[in-house]
């Protein structure tokens, strides 16, 4: 099936589907997602890094039948049967919940260890004990690590560069594992450095977009760690709520217990990036960016080749880089203008 297969089929069937990580970024917009197609969701999350506010936000913008079908179960990932009790009925897995960022696993390599293995390891159990249909993970383009090969392939990885990456790698292996040895069904989708709304821009560790729309907004300065030649794939979310959705409905055998590259296959500078989103602020171009040194364990380009996702998945990446960050600018004005 393609994307409007997918919607259309799920227009007319109702699912029950378990969200990790739902109060988060990607989980609150998969929540959303999923809400509008008549679907039951199970959301779960401790709040460790999303908000009760992203939760509220997705309520308050779907009709008041489809917030009915909305159930959430306040919990860590890290605590079994937490996992257990949320995974009661539910089809469809769409593990978002971890610990991100490479600087704080740096930092904390025993916290991201214990959500990201550990907590992944007790979400994978209890959806094999309960029999669900699928079981789609959040990877990472970070397991790549020191790979010089352009675009990205998917069977073609270096060595993991963080402990974050390490975790994310650990994620896949498990997930083969339980796919050998149990039958259940598994596929995990690669991110390639995703945004857009509902992205944390207040947190100790937000990823450079969020961080960037806040201080041109504010009139603060921003950053670039480098030289601003390195490149990103930056993939807007309403990509990745698509490549969740395929993975989770593919009808061909091949297509299952595996992972592919979630992104858009088109790279950007940083330099370039401050420069675009400049331009959709309509921000003067007197206002400049400060250059400063690298970052440990960062990639230095990144590029994801997509062909595994369209040829499989039937997945077809809507949005670039522009028109995503278009559409994202809307959310943090708002946003921010709410927070004055």
């Amino acid at each position: 099936m393609n994307y409007a297969e997918v919607e259309k089929y799920l227009s007319k069937h109702q699912f029950t589907w378990l969200i990790t990580g739902v109060a988060g970024f990607i989980g609150s917009n998969l929540m959303k997602a999923l809400l509008t197609l008549q679907q039951k969701v199970i959301g779960l999350d401790n709040f460790a890094t999303g908000y009760k506010r992203n939760i509220d936000e997705v309520l308050q913008n779907v009709s008041p039948q489809q917030a009915k079908n909305f159930v959430f179960h306040e919990g860590d990932i890290c605590s079994f049967q937490a996992c257990e009790q949320a995974m009661l009925g539910v089809d469809y897995v769409l593990h978002q919940a971890a610990l991100g960022s490479v600087p704080r696993s740096i930092k904390d390599p025993l916290g991201t260890n214990a959500v990201n293995v550990d907590g992944f390891l007790n979400v994978l159990c209890a959806a094999k004990n309960q029999k669900v249909k699928r079981f789609i993970y959040a990877s990472s383009s970070s397991v790549y690590g020191d790979s010089k090969i352009l675009p990205k392939v998917e069977d073609a990885i270096g060595r993991q560069l963080s402990p974050y990456a390490s975790s994310k790698y650990a994620n896949e292996l498990y997930a083969n594992a339980f796919s050998h040895c149990y039958d259940i069904e598994t596929i995990g989708l690669r991110y390639f450095n995703v945004f857009g709304p509902h992205q944390d821009s207040l947190a100790a560790y937000s990823a450079v977009i969020p961080l960037w729309f806040k201080a041109m907004l504010n009139g603060e300065p921003i950053y670039i760690n480098g030289d601003g030649e390195t490149t990103r794939d930056f993939c807007y979310v309403e990509n990745v709520i698509q490549a969740n959705l395929l993975a989770a409905l593919a009808d061909n055998s091949d297509a299952v217990n595996t992972v592919y590259n979630i992104a858009v296959g088109e790279q950007i500078s940083l330099s370039c990036l401050f420069e675009t989103i400049r331009s959709i602020l309509n921000i003067s171009e007197s206002y400049k960016p400060k250059y400063r040194e690298g970052r440990v364990g960062d990639i230095r380009h990144s590029l994801a080749d997509i062909n595994k996702a369209k040829n499989k998945l039937n997945y077809e990446p809507k949005y670039n880089v522009r028109s995503g960050l278009s559409l994202a600018a809307k959310w943090y004005i708002d946003f921010f203008n709410n927070k004055k």
